[in-house]
């Protein structure tokens, strides 16, 4: 059987099998009822934390099918609604945790280097010579390792069973997926195969063990440098183990989440780090063409125009799936927040647009989000109702800011709440065992272990807000058309019989995308001004930073459906401006224009992330120079300081056609607010919001 062959069909089972899946597969309450029942008389949070992370993974199942190249697809267990619903009556009854987990890399160098085997030598040894809380923590990672390592022998089991009635061939390729699983169950990857399957078993033993979401391998190509090899024969293998792992990774996370995969980038020294698997986990997106991973270009100056131009062909053929990070933006930032320039370098979209340190972080992402808009009405009503005399635009916005500036404090608060609660209530203990410096402290990551401890906020609706300024600067306090009082009336009723005034709103005033200077100079107001005051506060357990970002996942379309009618000209619960981009619709003058607008600001502080949507009818991609003016509009937008931008190519109407058949289009991918989804599973709110989107007919 050819790979083609093989792709299409595991392909199809993965669609099937992904359209039933749960959040998280493999999490059992039943299981964990039965192990934590048994646990009650541990005194310590650590060594019950220990004791459930290896008992969780020490009962997985696992399956293999003909056709697969790697072990780990996950067997879930059968169980009745009657024993869910007594097991999570007993689990409600423990304190919650609270708080989040995950989103972040591993951290793998040295389980390259030692192997699982050595990693719990090394822990043993520091065990030993601890003393206090710090034995605890030792012995729960130890137990999470040795969970791994059941785990791993697990899932042997169904490999081995195949090989008495397996054919030849197939014979030899379990043969290899068994020796490379016996292998990393004590001692170090030899090669790709075993590197890339023990990252797996890591991965969801992490996120099922451990209970915590959205682990990513980190720059894949940069942490597998090590198992290179000269030759077409190893790239043909790895790029066939590539989409295996994509499989499995498709077949494990439901629609709606996120798996991300970054490449390119640069050392340290800033020296370019693009290599052979660069390009092989972009091109092993094109037979596998699923909803996960996405595979992010850390562009700078010196990445090769071959990856640049094999996202570019990748894209303009409808993969959504490739995604463009500044790179010398987000190292900017980075460095702004104290990491040191030598670990800039090295970081994770987790998993959509947030920037987390590789391998170190303990990092909360869109912790909150808030609705900038909707903090707008508040103001606005407040004032109205208050009957408060408010005589210039100044003052106006400097009444939006206190507001804002009110509700940022009162955000960090809470999440420093919820960092202790989670500090008294949870421990992870394998995270921690692969996220620096948490061994060498012998403290769990839920409890200060980690290097880097920050958390980061999310401002959603920023178009929205900017052109409602505009609006309400040139209506209410230059033309004096209408009092704040009447304004807010008009809003109230959601334009009821002013429809023409609506579009007035919409049309005549000028908007951000439009490159106009003194819109998108409140843009740069604004970013500077919660800037300042995200970094009056400071997050335990360490005073780090509480960092603001723009990434929005679909909450635009979910805090729109909350929020009234704003003076932009945007009805009652439509949907927000998603990300750093312009509102749907209103980039009249093009993508050049956009661009501009969008990079007119600073970018490098919003390493809470930041997304900038392009979508291009697919008819405009007919040449390769067509494909070179979209590759010219993109480094435009990165070397101008943009911070992430994602593209959906599109045939003219396929989203009209897929809304009203969604059996004909399951497979259909687009981009949202920094991740990627089938388009069909989208709430109707959100693939009409996908719609509204501006459609570009010309590069």
């Amino acid at each position: 059987m050819n790979a083609d062959e093989r792709a299409k069909l595991v392909r199809t089972r993965v669609l099937d099998d992904q359209s039933k899946l749960s959040w998280f597969k493999g999490r059992d309450v039943v299981t964990d009822a039965e192990i934590l029942r048994g646990l009650r008389n541990y005194k310590s949070q650590q060594l019950r934390a220990g004791a459930l992370t290896r008992g969780r993974l020490s009962g997985l199942r696992f399956q293999i099918d003909d056709f697969e190249l790697l072990a780990g697809r996950i067997l879930e267990n059968d169980r009745s609604n009657e024993e869910k619903e007594e097991a999570v009556a007993f689990l409600e009854t423990l304190p919650p945790a609270g708080g989040q987990s995950g989103h972040c890399a591993l951290y793998w160098e040295e389980l390259f280097e030692i192997g699982l085997g050595g990693l719990i030598d090394k822990v043993s040894a520091l065990g030993k010579n601890s003393e206090g809380e710090r034995v605890d923590a030792y012995h729960s990672f130890i137990d999470a390792l040795e969970g791994v390592r059941t785990m791993i022998a697990n899932a042997c089991e169904p490999v081995e069973e195949a090989l008495p009635s397996a054919t030849p061939e197939r014979t030899v390729e379990l043969e290899k997926i068994l020796d490379s699983c016996r292998r990393i169950e004590k001692k170090p990857p030899r090669n790709f195969r075993d590197a890339i399957q023990l990252v797996w078993f890591m991965i969801i033993g992490t996120m099922i063990g451990d209970g915590v979401g959205f682990i990513c391998p980190g720059m894949l190509d940069r942490h597998f440098a090590r198992f290179i090899e000269d030759g077409e024969a190893f790239e043909n293998e790895v790029l066939e183990i590539l989409e295996a792992y994509y499989f499995l990774i498709n077949d494990f996370t439901p629609a709606g989440g996120a798996y991300a995969i970054m490449v390119g980038g640069v050392d340290e020294n800033g020296r370019n780090l693009t290599n052979k698997l660069s390009f092989l986990c972009l091109e092993a997106l094109r037979r596998t063409n699923l909803v996960y991973p996405t595979v992010g270009v850390c562009w700078h100056e010196e990445t090769p125009d071959a990856l640049t131009d094999l996202a570019i062909d990748l894209i303009s053929k409808g993969y959504s799936t490739p995604a463009f990070f500044g790179d010398s933006t987000i190292r900017k930032g980075l460095v702004k927040y104290g990491t040191p320039e030598k670990e800039a370098c090295d970081y994770q979209n987790s998993t959509c647009v947030e920037i987390t340190p590789y391998g170190s972080s303990n990092v909360w992402v869109a912790s909150p989000y808030f609705s900038l808009c909707g903090i707008l009405m508040d103001v606005m009503g407040t004032m109205v109702d208050g009957g408060y005399i408010i005589k210039t635009y100044d003052d106006f916005v400097s009444a939006y800011f206190a507001k804002l500036a009110d509700e940022i404090a009162k955000a960090a608060e809470l999440q420093n709440q919820w960092r202790e609660k989670r500090r008294l209530n949870n421990r992870n203990p394998l995270q921690s065992v692969m996220t620096r410096d948490c061994v060498e402290r012998g403290r769990d990551i839920d409890d200060g272990g980690a290097r880097y401890n920050w958390v980061e906020c999310s401002f959603v609706g920023l178009a929205n807000l900017v052109d409602s300024l505009k609006v309400v600067k040139e209506e209410v306090f230059e033309s004096r058309n209408f009092s704040l009082n009447e304004l807010k009336s008009l809003l109230d009723a959601n334009f009821a019989e002013n429809e023409n005034i609506r579009m007035r709103f919409l049309n005549a005033h000028s908007k951000y995308g439009l490159d106009d200077s003194e819109v998108d100079d409140e843009v740069s107001r604004f970013v500077a001004f919660v800037t300042a005051e995200c970094a009056k506060h400071k997050m335990l357990p360490d005073d780090s930073h509480f960092i603001p970002g723009t990434f929005c996942w679909v909450k635009h379309q979910v805090l729109g459906a909350q929020c009234g009618a704003t003076p932009d000209g945007r009805q009652a619960t439509r949907p927000f401006a998603d990300g750093a981009g312009p509102a749907q619709g209103r980039e009249k003058l093009g993508p050049t224009a956009a661009i501009n607008s969008v990079t007119s600001w600073d970018h490098s502080p919003l390493i809470g992330g930041s997304a900038f949507n392009m979508k291009f009818d697919s008819s405009v991609f007919n040449s390769p120079e067509s494909n070179e003016k979209l590759k010219q509009l993109i480094l435009v937008f990165l070397r101008q300081g943009g911070f992430e931008t994602q593209i959906n190519v599109l045939k003219h109407g396929i989203l009209k056609e897929a809304k009203a058949n969604p059996e004909e289009y399951r497979d259909l991918v687009v981009r949202i607010g920094g991740y990627t989804d089938y388009f069909t599973k989208l709430s109707p709110d959100m693939q009409d919001e996908v719609m509204l989107r501006t459609e570009y007919t010309e590069l």
